[in-house]
């Protein structure tokens, strides 16, 4: 597998087998060209989690070059650009030989989907989970988000996260006011800073790594249900809190 780097800070992800690649998320077309020129590839398919542009935005002309299939889900289908499978949730299909899996991941957007290839030990998750962070609720409520999240953490612990954007130090700041003391989380966003001064990715994680440290997966702890003022409370409702003071945070409030 490759990991490309497109816009700021997007991930798109090639899965190769032998002379054959699938793409997941091309949300644009020309650094996924270039992988594949340079590697003598044939773009056999397009794997999209939701509609969103720098999802989608490399679809129609990835398509125009390698008359690839476009796979996406079946309720999103009307904003997936040229795409001719619609997938349903919890179907599981095919590809190199491997299983993936179609799940559920309603909240980012309504539609959303993320894809787990148990063999492989990946979850490649979208806008749902971020390493230390989790996406905004653009369309779905915290409920569905919640229920998304929760169906997620539950994976295997070695699976390795691969999610969509490099925002892990943005989220990190955000994690360390919520939950200071917490070890594990001062030594992932250590390690992340060391990663990021040598230009290297923060991404994938694994999801052991993100139940000890991503707050957004953790509303059962006493720390952040007593930071959120909501102890005691259903867990859909401390995470919606959390996203809230998240949202607050990232424009400059005070949480």
């Amino acid at each position: 597998m490759l990991q490309i780097p497109a816009f700021t800070d997007n991930y798109i992800y090639l899965l190769i087998d032998g002379e054959e690649a699938a793409v997941v998320d091309p949300g644009e077309a020309g650094p996924v060209i270039k992988a594949l020129e340079d590697r003598n590839l044939k773009l056999r398919w397009i794997l999209n989690t939701h509609h969103h542009r720098d999802h989608v935005g490399g679809n129609l002309e990835l398509i125009d070059r390698f008359g690839c299939e476009v796979w996406g889900a079946a309720k999103d289908a009307a904003r997936i650009p040229g795409i001719q499978r619609r997938l349903e949730v919890n179907e599981a299909f095919t590809l190199f030989g491997k299983k993936f899996q179609v799940m559920p991941a309603d909240g980012h957007t309504v539609g959303h989907i993320v894809f787990h290839v148990p063999e492989a030990r990946a979850l490649f998750c979208g806008d749902t989970i971020f390493s230390l962070g989790c996406g905004k609720l653009f369309e779905g409520s915290p409920a569905q988000m919640w229920d998304s999240l929760s169906r997620l953490r539950d994976l295997p612990g070695d699976t390795l996260v691969y999610c969509a954007h490099e925002y892990t130090l943005e989220n990190a700041a955000f994690a360390l006011r919520a939950e200071p003391a917490n070890p594990d989380l001062r030594a992932r966003v250590t390690e992340c800073e060391t990663l990021r001064r040598g230009g290297n990715p923060t991404v994938p994680s694994t999801m052991a790594m993100e139940c000890a440290t991503n707050p957004f997966l953790r509303p059962e702890s006493p720390i952040l249900q007593k930071f959120a003022h909501m102890e005691g409370e259903e867990l859909w409702k401390i995470f919606g809190k959390l996203r809230h003071c998240k949202d607050q945070f990232d424009d400059g409030e005070e949480v």
